[in-house]
């Protein structure tokens, strides 16, 4: 009874109603054949959505040619078999009607009411709407389904089944589909099935995304399990009958049931830890399934006597269940011939738990008030992603944020108190301090570990004991964001410096805006108040929303002066110009270091949110994605008859004599460049590579050093050098 005895890719199916819907008007005996625990009533809603989702669906087809119904239908009773309820239902069998039909979300409201439009809005995708890339499409996608997710946890068990059937008849894809849907499988909905708790769920759609993403290296390692299947039975067989006989000797009723690990767990063993198949032992493994949580320990023990556990490989998930609410003892033992033995012990609730997860105890299913341990760390996680969402610039920060927490590898830490809180993996102090609460977060100042006084920004380990030091006048560090892991303190972090920051970043864009209206020789009294309400009405912000921007570095200084005093008439999102570079106006405007532009090279600038204006080459490679947004960039130029040298970098690769290093430093300082850095890269016994950052006043300096060094017998090649180029030079560039 492990998901191995199963179908490698099972999937509850009811022929009848399968059969009855496409070919005629479906019925309430239909929707009693796919959920039969359901009222009468309930039944009838059931199959009036049966009925809806048939006509609406008639005439379409999927890939594999069946009509196209069979797909709901199996959504649907995939999620039976998780015993949901009618709306959960209904909405599964219409989840595609909005997306592939002519139905709208008002008839689905007006046939159905709010409660299942906003399930089935809460699926479907976002294809109306126009996105700048396929990266932010999809981003966006996930946002609004992740969201609706947090509002209603049905959304995703109805989406994780459409995903479930979907891998399973993929084969009708063309390959880039089927990689494509199995990578995002894999990133995304995998880890949000185990997040959830739902095990078989989450196995299955690794197992399957594996498949179509890497068909030929599954097919191999399927055969070699098959081989070694043969070949270790009677293992295997032998330890099964000893661990029955050692628990029964025990007067410990259980059941034993041996499994064999899935193919994408064995696969990423493989990878990780660069093992040959043949290398791989512990690919069976037994489950031990017994009446309470006493007995838990008291066969681990048995076990322990039968063979010996391997030291640190003995996990207590029902002490400290992990984030989903999975619970259960692990040891890896010494098994017979050397043979690593991994063994789980739970209870049947334990075990019904780890397979259904959140749907077999989910927050709906029960009128109680009170939330069970495996609801409340559910919940707390869903609500979570609406502070994430708060925090979040765009879609794709967003789905980036919850990547981290879909990847947990949970660390379990201990209160003051003694309470036990799961933590991701690398979490620091400060991740603890925001999952505590938001306002120890805010106001902390030192974290104790373990009776230690620690900074904020010590990863934790297991077992770690930790307590924050809070004080009322502190307020959250910039530098907090470098080292936050989860999603939530960051969002927690960015909001409350948005915050805390306000007045004092206004305070400061004032400052900057003032000083370049100076430097345009005007003063900053004489703006004439009309301009000012012009300005906020092109860029619909405030004057103070304004100020702010220029002092977090989001709008230029120089930029926005200039618009403020446009002349009279004239389009102040025109009145800018080209603005004219030195090279030497600060932090505000910086040269980038990736293609260090100097004096004589078409430049560009890029503008970066709380880093300024970076002036970068035309043809730089960095801008090369900005190019086409022009919210990204700013017409720039070099200012005449500059006083000032830049920094450039050079490649000269020269013959291998003596002393011509020498040679080649004088014949730059000959030049008037002073030389910066240099580093050196031998090509082959006979040349070498020499990198050096020189100073230059323009391109006319460097193009006249270029010639004299020309002109040395030892060179035989002279480069500039340009970000990204030249691989390992890309540390001097």
């Amino acid at each position: 009874m492990t998901s191995q005895a199963q179908a490698p890719h099972s999937h509850p199916v009811h022929a009848k109603a399968r059969d009855a819907s496409p070919t005629g008007t479906p019925t309430t005996d239909d929707a009693a054949i796919i959920a039969p625990y359901l009222k009468p009533e309930e039944a009838d809603i059931l199959a009036k959505a049966l009925a809806f989702s048939a006509h609406a669906h008639e005439g379409q087809f999927r890939k594999g040619g069946e009509p196209y119904i069979t797909h709901p239908l199996a959504v649907a009773e995939t999620l039976a078999g998780w015993r949901m309820d009618v709306q959960t239902l209904a909405a599964a069998l219409l989840h595609d009607v909005v997306e592939d039909t002519g139905v709208s979300r008002d008839d689905i409201r007006a046939n159905f009411g709010e409660a299942i439009a906003d399930l089935v809005d809460g699926v479907t995708k976002l294809d109306q709407l126009q996105f700048e890339s396929k990266k932010h499409a999809q981003a966006e996608n996930f946002r609004k389904m992740l969201l609706a997710m947090a509002r209603d946890v049905r959304v995703i068990l109805i989406k994780l089944a459409d995903r479930w059937h979907n891998m399973q008849t993929l084969e009708h894809m063309s390959l880039e589909q089927r990689q494509r849907i199995a990578q995002e499988t894999l990133d995304i909905y995998a880890p949000i099935a185990n997040r959830l708790g739902l095990n078989l769920v989450f196995h299955e759609l690794q197992e399957l995304a594996f498949q179509h993403m890497y068909p030929t290296r599954y097919r191999v390692l399927e055969k070699a399990i098959a081989a070694s299947r043969v070949d270790r039975r009677e293992v295997v067989e032998k330890i099964n009958q000893a661990i029955r006989a050692k628990l029964e000797s025990s007067n410990i009723q259980a059941e034993v049931y041996g499994r064999e690990k899935h193919l994408y767990s064995i696969y990423r063993k493989m990878q990780e830890k660069h093992l040959a198949f043949t290398e791989v032992f512990d690919i069976y493994g037994f489950r031990v399934v017994v009446e309470d949580v006493p007995t838990c320990y008291l066969a681990l023990g048995a076990l322990h006597s039968l063979y010996k556990p391997i030291p640190g490989k003995i996990k207590d998930y029902i002490a400290i269940p992990k984030g989903n609410g999975y619970q259960s003892l692990h040891s890896t033992l010494f098994g017979p011939f050397g043979t690593p033995v991994e063994v789980q012990i739970r209870t049947g609730e334990m075990n019904r738990l780890a397979e259904e997860g959140v749907a077999s105890h989910w927050l709906y299913k029960s009128g109680s008030a009170e939330l069970t341990e495996a609801q409340r760390m559910t919940h707390q996680w869903l609500q979570s992603l609406l502070d994430i969402q708060a925090d979040s610039r765009d879609s794709v920060e967003f789905l980036e944020h919850i990547k981290v927490d879909l990847f947990p590898d949970e660390v379990y830490v201990f209160t003051p108190k003694g309470k036990i809180m799961a933590m991701p993996r690398e979490a620091t102090a400060i991740d603890f301090a925001y999952n505590v609460h938001t306002d120890i977060g805010n106001h902390c100042v030192a974290a104790r570990i373990n009776g230690d006084y620690m900074p904020l920004s010590t990863p934790l380990k297991n077992g770690d004991r930790v307590e924050i030091i809070t004080s009322e006048s502190a307020r959250p560090n910039p530098a907090w964001i470098h080292f936050a892991v989860t999603g939530k303190a960051r969002a927690h972090i960015r909001s409350a410096l948005k915050h805390v920051h306000q007045h004092e970043s206004e305070m400061l864009g004032q400052q900057l805006l003032n000083q370049s209206l100076r430097g345009l020789g005007v003063d900053p009294s004489e703006v004439d108040e009309s301009r000012w309400e012009q300005l906020t009405k092109l860029n619909n912000r405030s004057r103070g929303d304004i100020l702010v921007e220029i002092g977090l570095g989001k709008k230029l200084g120089m930029m926005v002066a200039r618009q403020l005093l446009a002349k009279e008439g004239e389009d102040m999102q025109r009145a800018t110009g080209p603005l004219l570079i030195r090279g030497s106006e600060g932090v505000a405007v910086r040269l980038a270091k990736c293609c260090r532009p100097i004096p004589g090279d078409p430049i560009i600038g890029q503008i970066k949110k709380e880093q300024g204006l970076i002036i970068h080459t035309h043809d730089c490679p960095q801008v090369k994605h900005y190019r086409e947004d022009p919210d990204k960039w700013v017409d720039v130029e070099w200012e005449q008859d500059l006083d000032k040298t830049f920094d450039v970098s050079v490649r000269i690769t020269v013959a291998n004599n003596r002393g011509v290093l020498a040679k080649v430093a004088s014949a730059i300082s000959a030049e008037g460049s002073n030389i910066d850095d240099v580093h050196m890269e031998e090509e082959s016994g006979k040349y070498t590579h020499l990198y050096f950052t020189v100073q230059v006043q323009n391109r006319v300096h460097l193009s006249r050093l270029m010639r004299a060094l020309r002109t040395l017998p030892e060179v035989t090649r002279i480069t500039r050098m340009k970000g990204g180029h030249m691989g390992r030079t890309a540390n001097i560039i």
